[in-house]
């Protein structure tokens, strides 16, 4: 399975559409295999999704994210592990062993604060 992460600095990046780097992981067995960061060469909101699928991204791991994109990753079955907050590999931890608390129905919850996300 190949999941990706939204990552700032180490952090999970708050922003689904924003994000400008995903780190990536390979999981065999429940094990880490593999891990590299990549840069989203500036999409954003709407093609992300997209830019997932043709990474072969199996689920998502985010913090809030908008109605449009949720969609969109739904439509590629791409997993939604939402309004999650951490340091990357750590989250990962906890997503391997069962014990990652999030939403899969994650919002980005800065709308209607004069801030327009256009999901």
């Amino acid at each position: 399975m190949k999941l990706a992460v939204t990552y700032d600095e180490g952090n999970v990046f708050q922003h689904f559409g924003k994000t400008t780097q995903f780190k990536i992981f390979e999981i065999r067995d429940n094990k880490i295999v593999d891990s590299e960061c990549i840069g989203t060469n500036g999409q954003g909101h709407g093609s992300l999704g997209k830019f997932l699928k043709d990474q072969g991204i199996d689920a998502l791991i985010c913090g809030g994210i908008g109605a449009g994109a949720r969609e969109i990753l739904k439509e590629n079955n791409i997993a939604i592990y939402g309004s999650v907050q951490g340091k990357v590999d750590e989250v990962v931890q906890k997503f391997l062993s069962h014990s990652l608390i999030y939403s899969t129905d994650a919002s980005c919850n800065h709308h209607g604060d004069d801030h327009k996300c256009h999901h």
